[in-house]
């Protein structure tokens, strides 16, 4: 075997995966062709040796797959067949891993009338004679007579712990994360006795939905003890309000008093410009000058249309 690991250049594996045909002729000898189906890939199992998956048709193994090993011993040797096995295949449906008996109750299995007895060996209880390192074990270790027989161990209370801790009434649950504050600030909240009252005590609050439960110190919900609501009216009121009585007043400023108006004659010399300083128009060069008409002409004229307009009114 150890010369076949060193030597083998892969011709065996070869040899092996290509044996498709004297696998089927097993599984087929050994199942009938009725219950087998197509071949789906080879599995290496070691240097000499591998296995030819083939579907298997079996009535109640939906997923299941025929395996057919064969081994090669040597490169002149002929390949023989070691086993035909039907297993389950990744779709295959299969029974769950098996679990010992004492161990298939679970939290909240225990009904009206149940017992369950506890192992003669459990490790979460300790006798209570024996020393521990938590107080309240230790009060407990002195009784006699009626006392207790077992009591927590250290490996109990972590149990515990961390079964608590990661549970409904954790840090890590939604009603703890939407909380306004924890239960270590609660009112409600009664530690536990020993070393576990650091860390979880009970709520006593009955409007809490853990009310009797034991609580993580930094678990919360909305019926916290320091839960303050502000209540406002439900008659609207405006937000920005007045108050005459506080406010400031300012008088206006004074109006400027008007300028004084000038005198008459003030104003009439203001009038007056001076004809040396006003500009002179100049009459342009090629305007024709109009002769001069006297004064004594127009009348002139102006009597005899008069007299015209007379002697034709009185002939009509």
């Amino acid at each position: 075997m150890t010369l076949l690991l060193t030597l083998d250049d892969g011709s065996i594996q070869r040899k092996l995966a290509e044996a498709v045909d004297l696998a089927r002729a097993a599984v087929l000898e050994d199942a009938g062709a009725e219950q087998v189906g197509a071949h789906v890939g080879v599995d290496r199992e070691d240097a000499v040796s591998a296995s030819h998956l083939f579907e298997a048709t079996v009535t109640g193994y939906r997923g299941w797959r025929w395996s057919v090993t064969v081994a090669l011993a040597g490169e002149d040797e002929p390949i023989t067949v070691s086993e035909v096995v039907l297993i389950p295949g990744p779709d295959a449906r299969v029974a769950p891993a098996w679990v010992p008996w004492e161990r298939r109750v679970q939290a909240g299995d225990l009904g009206v009338g149940d017992i369950f007895p506890v192992e003669k060996d459990d490790p979460r209880l300790a006798p209570a004679y024996l020393e521990s390192d938590d107080p309240a074990v230790e009060a407990v270790a002195k009784e006699t007579g009626l006392g207790r027989v077992h009591v927590l161990s250290r490996y109990g209370r972590l149990d515990a712990a961390a079964r608590w801790h990661g549970g409904e009434f954790g840090p890590r649950s939604d009603m703890a994360r939407s909380a306004p504050d924890v239960c270590g600030s609660c009112g409600f909240f009664v530690p536990l006795a020993g070393s576990l009252s650091a860390a979880f005590g009970a709520c006593t609050n009955d409007i809490s939905p853990a009310d009797g439960h034991v609580v993580d110190v930094e678990y919360g919900c909305g019926a916290h003890s320091e839960i303050e609501v502000e209540v406002t009216s439900s008659v609207p009121v405006a937000e920005l309000v007045y108050d005459d009585s506080l406010m400031d007043f300012e008088p206006a400023p004074e109006t400027p008093a008007e300028a004084p108006e000038p005198e008459p004659a003030e104003t009439a010399e203001a009038a007056v410009v001076d004809e040396s300083e006003a500009p002179v128009a100049e009459a342009p060069e090629t305007a024709e000058v109009q002769p001069e008409v006297e004064p004594e002409a127009v009348v002139t004229e102006t009597a005899d249309e008069a007299q015209v307009e007379a002697e034709s009114a009185s002939e009509h």
